[in-house]
């Protein structure tokens, strides 16, 4: 007698993809960090990098979730 193959299926819809919101979130938290630092930069290191007080707290200034489009690949 042929015994039945049981598959169980421990998701449903599918795989969960946690390295797409794990990776998303830690480009988030990694561009929290670099515009913070940013921020504290004086005026003398900012000329240093070729950017402006006003462009450096404007990029401050910028919420968690926008990042740069080609850190999402």
């Amino acid at each position: 007698m042929k015994q039945a193959a049981t598959h169980i299926r421990f998701f449903p819809f599918g795989k969960p993809r946690f390295s797409g919101i794990f990776g998303f979130l830690g480009a988030a938290l990694a561009a929290r960090a670099q515009r913070k630092a940013l921020s504290e930069l004086d005026d003398c290191a900012l000329q240093d990098i070729g950017l402006s007080r006003r462009e450096a707290d404007i990029e401050a200034s910028r919420p968690l979730w926008d990042v740069p489009a080609n850190w999402r690949k």
